[in-house]
């Protein structure tokens, strides 16, 4: 990107999100945050006893939460099994590569799949569907006609409940990330790459996966510029930085902070480090062998000589003012929770405050950080992008398959931590892991029991927490970041494994390691 584009795209972006800050004040004055935010509370606190209302439809609460325990027919997985087959597919059919390289093309599909996932609901389901926007509710069919309200309900659920904090979350560490940078050219030797997979690892229980994968993956693939063989780095990089490393704390992954936000304490998931130790030390070890003995003996002498001979030293740039707003990220994480009063007070913070504050951290990075770091880092807004588009479709496709995932949950014959592991890992593979972990942390609560954390026995916990972040490493779809570091990569000239490529990888490295951790330490 020259410094040209690399200005432009800045300048258009910090008007975007100065509209956005700006439409945000209007709503705060129009006091609608304040009062989506004491729906939110009662909704915690059963303050309110009547039944449900769906003020939208006018028609009285006379369905109740067990009414609408009714899923769409199994045939409605459709179009989210056609949406990830085409992006298993497409890149790999020559007449329409070209053309699913453009995001707006991947829109078109996304948002096409998405819209006749909510025309379904519009005219063909029948049932009250359970509403979590921006409290619970019920949605009431309606008499005739088009059912508009049921919907809305789920574009609701799909995307100002979970899209919207995801993506924001996200594109806040990616931007602010993107404005860092490490450089410096090391010898590509398996033990240096080792080590930034296992800082990587380790960073990303404290920056989360996004933050650690966007800060640690280009110096990554700066070192080893000469070298011919590097898919398989990327790949590993991607199993313990973009997913197995991030298990250490809530921040690291949002399946985790999901569980935190419903009652489990913040350092809770500190007894999961013999698993994280583990899986990542194991994934570390792997790939020093097969680098060590495979790949890198068959470098040709003249790359390996120029990787040992062009050495620059480490160092960092950007850091100011980067650093500090990536901690008040985390800050904002953990203490802007409408559903929590402010610590020290009562009072609760504002739907969407804590996003707007994100947006607002990225804008001073773009504002006060170096527009010199970010065009050295060939830094644009192409990956998050194409993760923004593509899950916006999948976040409203997936809407039917976790509606049957809820009815049909308990009836799973899930009991053991092991059947909560393999069953989150599955879907996690294939659903966004954060609404897969309530999905199963629901699961577990209602089986009761003792030695109980958030209403969930503890192993059975274990259980469900690892497999939703482990299980998101074993597809590209797995996972945010998953995606954006291999358009990055690819962006830096290396090829990386297709759809199918990479889950022969992670069905060689990632399954045997899993069914070892399940068998030693579930």
């Amino acid at each position: 990107m020259s410094h040209a584009d690399e200005q432009g795209s800045s300048t258009r972006m910090v008007i975007a999100i100065a509209v956005l800050l700006c439409v945000y004040g209007i709503a705060c004055w129009k006091g609608i945050p304040q009062e989506a935010t004491r729906q939110i509370v009662a909704g915690e606190t059963g303050a309110e006893a009547k039944p449900p209302t769906d003020s939208r439809s006018g028609e009285a609460g006379h369905q109740s939460a067990g009414d609408a325990k009714s899923h769409p027919p199994y045939f409605m997985i459709a179009p989210f099994a056609l949406l990830l087959i085409g992006i298993a597919v497409f890149p790999l059919t020559p007449r329409v590569a070209d053309w699913w390289d453009n995001n707006l093309h991947r829109f078109y599909v996304a948002f096409g799949l998405g819209f006749a996932t909510l025309l379904y609901y519009a005219v063909a389901f029948e049932h009250p569907v359970e509403g979590h926007f921006p409290a619970g509710h019920i949605a009431s069919p309606s008499a005739g006609g088009l059912n508009l309200v049921s919907a809305w309900t789920v574009f609701e659920n799909a995307i100002f409940g979970e899209y919207i904090p995801f993506i924001a979350l996200l594109f806040t560490l990616y931007t602010i990330c993107g404005g860092i940078r490490i450089e410096g050219d090391q010898p590509a030797h398996p033990m240096t790459n080792a080590v930034f997979i296992a800082a990587g690892a380790l960073l990303a229980s404290i920056i989360g996966t996004t933050g650690a994968a966007m800060l640690l993956i280009r110096p990554l693939l700066d070192t080893n510029r000469q070298r011919r063989h590097v898919k398989h780095t990327v790949v590993f990089f991607i199993f313990a930085v973009c997913n197995c490393g991030g298990c250490l704390l809530p921040l690291g992954d949002p399946p985790l902070f999901l569980g935190y936000l419903r009652g489990v304490d913040f350092l809770w998931t500190l007894h999961l480090w013999r698993e994280w130790l583990f899986v990542n030390g194991m994934l570390i070890a792997i790939y020093i062998v097969w680098d060590r003995f495979w790949f890198y003996p068959q470098e040709s002498i003249r790359d390996i000589v120029q990787d040992e001979t062009r050495v620059t030293r480490m160092r960092f740039r950007g850091l100011w003012p980067n650093v500090l707003l990536l901690a008040a990220v985390v800050a904002s994480i953990g203490l802007l929770d409408p559903a929590k009063p402010l610590p020290g007070t009562d009072w609760h913070p504002w739907l969407y405050l804590r996003e707007a504050i994100q947006l607002l951290l990225v804008l001073i990075s773009l504002v006060a950080g170096s527009r010199a770091v970010r065009l050295s880092n060939n830094f644009n807004y192409h990956a998050i992008t194409e993760v923004a588009v593509l899950f916006l479709g999948i976040f409203i496709c997936m809407q039917p398959p976790l509606q049957i995932l809820h009815v049909e949950g308990p009836s799973l014959g899930l009991t053991t931590p092991a059947h909560f592991f393999w069953a989150a890992g599955s879907l996690s593979a294939v659903l966004d892991n954060a609404p897969t972990y309530v999905v199963f942390f629901t699961t577990a609560q209602s089986l009761g029991g003792n030695d109980l954390m958030a209403g969930v026995q503890q192993s059975l916990l274990i259980g469900v927490s690892l497999g939703a972040v482990f299980g998101g490493a074993m597809t590209y779809i797995g996972n945010g970041p998953n995606f954006m570091v291999k358009a990055i990569a690819e962006k830096s000239g290396v090829a990386m494994p297709s759809f199918f490529g990479y889950m022969l990888y992670s069905f060689g490295i990632l399954l045997p390691l899993f069914l070892l951790t399940s068998w030693l330490l579930i």
